[in-house]
């Protein structure tokens, strides 16, 4: 399988302060080895933002995360706590989960202080309301997702970060568990690290219509290539089916991928294999966001044909009908229990 190149900015801006960061500094010196431009900024303060998004998504910013951007957050249903190696993300999914929860151009911001970002976990063991007091989860300890506002292997090759918190949970001599999604397959630098099975990675995974909306990641059968990569080097695997989305032919296509799964895993123990299926939804603002990064996008987003949810923060988001919900859930859990019988399904949502 040839290579895919990986993923460069074009422009790198550095806050004087990120620089003061020995992991800053490194992420700098790879950029710019890579071939990026490097500006240093006279001030921590982002100036000179790129205002177009193809610009943005050339943009690369370090700086040092706020004391309120390293506290960790509850994250239900997926782990007790979430903490940030970054925000924002190098691919063109038309869906952009990102982009109704994000501000500002759509620059990726790469966290310099990554040695004070680690310091505010170990006061959280044994607290949490999704696996550290549940029954059903508890074996997985105390969950902490690095992954919600960015896929952090997909600019591992310049920030470190991942590898570093990898390293760190290896050591960490406690019932705890690292949680990362990804769309990207540059597994290969992660292999040999003592991860000691205390890294979940889940790949997040879509049907053949599904996946055309995933512009500037790798093909499904690449990240299939590299989930077997991961579990052969005996990382905890998970598979994040997302967004499901009633496509044309999605009850072949979701079946069908769930067998690419299973033959990609086939001969490694899958007892522990997590699955996490979550269905299309957005918001006025991010419809409002995605329409103008994707004019041309053929991404359902008729408000006619959803239903609105509040969430738990009082906004609202378009979801599915309950009937078509309640029907693709059945059909998904069938496939399931018939080509990946021993996997545990942690929600649907």
């Amino acid at each position: 399988m040839a290579a895919i190149r990986s993923w460069t900015p074009k422009r790198l801006l550095v806050t004087p302060s990120a620089l003061g960061f020995e992991h800053g500094a490194a992420m700098v010196a790879r950029a710019e080895a890579a071939g990026a431009e490097i500006v240093r900024l006279p001030a921590d303060r982002l100036s000179g933002l790129p205002d177009s998004y193809r610009d943005a998504k050339t943009t690369m910013a370090v700086v040092v995360a706020s004391p309120s951007r390293r506290r960790p957050q509850p994250i239900p249903p997926s782990a007790d706590w979430r903490f940030d190696l970054a925000e924002g993300c190098p691919a063109h999914c038309q869906y952009c989960y990102l982009a109704g929860s994000l501000t500002g151009p759509p620059i990726i911001r790469a966290y310099a202080n990554l040695p004070e970002i680690l310091a505010e976990l170990p006061p959280l063991l044994g607290y949490g309301e999704v696996t550290s007091r549940s029954a059903a989860r508890a074996a997985e300890g105390t969950t902490f997702e690095c992954s919600c506002y960015t896929d952090p292997l997909a600019i591992e090759h310049l920030t470190g970060s991942l590898a570093a918190c990898i390293r760190r949970f290896g050591e960490w001599e406690a019932p705890v568990q690292l949680r990362f999604t990804t769309k990207f397959d540059a597994v290969t630098p992660l292999l040999s690290l003592a991860h000691r099975g205390r890294t979940r990675v889940r790949f997040s995974l879509n049907s053949a219509a599904g996946e055309r909306y995933e512009g500037g990641a790798p093909r499904m059968d690449r990240r299939l290539a590299a989930m077997r990569a991961m579990g052969e080097a005996g990382y905890p695997i998970g598979i994040t089916v997302a967004p499901i989305l009633p496509l044309p032919g999605w009850r072949e296509e979701y079946d069908r991928l769930l067998e690419m799964v299973a033959q990609a895993l086939d001969g490694i123990p899958t007892a522990d294999l997590t699955v996490e299926l979550i269905t299309h939804r957005f918001t006025d603002k991010s419809k409002s966001v995605l329409t103008g990064w994707y004019p041309g996008s053929s991404l359902p987003l008729d408000e006619a044909a959803r239903r609105r949810k509040l969430t738990k923060f009082g906004t609202g988001k378009w979801v599915l009908p309950k009937g078509e919900m309640d029907e693709m859930r059945g059909v998904l859990q069938t496939s399931l229990a018939a080509r990946l019988p021993a996997a545990r399904t942690l929600y649907w949502t």
